[in-house]
């Protein structure tokens, strides 16, 4: 699945494919990674939601009408479902978002490998941290993404000191979907795939910042990198033109005609200010390395609150 999706990302760089490849590609890449997969398609259902599937011991209609889909397993008292097909088409979107996500959340030096750096960073911690206090398979399948992090980490500091502003290496959509890939494989083999949601939330939300724009319910250029003021020697955000009466949550005034683009990268400059490229790329990666840290709390003390120990 890595491979492929180096061999797609590599394509890209040179083709310049149309989104609906990027979005198609992925899964199919991904069904390797799915084959290999033997774990549980089984979730723990939050505490404050057992209620919902079942009450003293019986079935309730919502947990009736869940049972055409899924299985509730009624022994567990509602605590545990087995999602079983709709678990693995979950594994593959996780795939498709991961490649996709950080190649979205990009386009000045330093930040995707930055990023990348830091996640990966992340994901080790979180690995070494389960090696530690679990026994057997889950040992197992921690140590195994462990392995692949530090080689991974390793590549990407190398390239992040090359990557860095100046830049005198660009890594292009190669490196973005190589560096997706990888933390699907280890998120999904190594079974903490809702936790490596948790390290992607600055990509989570630019992606649902980017929505509108990604669907063209609203006009989407080609390109939606902060644009260079040559003169003042900053970043800025760039802008697509709309009429007076549209978009007026997104404009400064009621009778501008451009809207920043929607993407973190814009949103970060019209809050901040203009700013070089080089401190806009140090503000996104502080902004990564407290959402690893948000994502730490929320996974080891939050958790308790929602799930059994």
């Amino acid at each position: 699945s890595i491979c492929f999706m180096l061999f797609l990302g590599f394509t890209d760089d040179v083709l310049d494919w149309p989104w609906r490849y990027k979005l198609f590609l992925p899964s199919v890449a991904s069904l390797p990674l799915l084959c290999c997969y033997n774990g549980s398609t089984s979730i723990v259902v939050p505490i404050q939601l057992r209620s919902l599937l079942m009450q003293s011991g019986e079935l309730t209609l919502i947990g009736k009408l869940a049972c055409f889909f899924i299985t509730v397993d009624q022994n567990a008292d509602g605590a545990i479902v087995n999602l079983g097909l709709f678990y693995l088409v979950y594994m593959g979107m996780l795939a498709v978002f991961c490649t996709n996500a950080i190649n979205i959340y990009a386009g000045i030096n330093g930040l995707e490998a930055g990023q990348s750096y830091v996640i990966g960073c992340a994901v080790l911690l979180h690995n070494l941290i389960e090696i530690q206090s679990t026994h057997g398979m889950a040992r197992e399948n921690h140590l195994f993404s462990a392995m692949v992090m530090l080689s991974f980490v390793g590549v990407t500091m190398g390239l992040l000191r090359h990557n860095w502003y100046p830049a005198s290496v660009f890594v292009g959509d190669t490196y973005c979907y190589f560096a997706g890939m990888t933390f699907a494989v280890v998120g999904i083999l190594g079974h903490f795939s809702k936790t490596l949601l948790l390290f992607f939330i600055p990509q989570v939300i630019n992606f649902l910042w980017s929505t509108p724009q990604l669907f063209k319910f609203v006009e989407c250029p080609r390109h939606r990198l902060p644009k260079f003021n040559a003169g003042t020697g900053l970043m800025e955000p760039s802008t697509f033109t709309c009429p007076k009466s549209q978009l007026q949550w997104l404009k400064k005034r009621p009778d501008d005609t451009e809207c920043a683009n929607m993407t973190v990268l814009n949103l970060c400059l019209q809050i901040c200010g203009p700013m070089s490229e080089r401190n806009l790329c140090i503000v996104l990666l502080g902004l990564q390395v407290v959402s690893c840290g948000v994502a730490f709390l929320i996974r080891y003390s939050l958790a308790q609150f929602f799930f059994d120990q």
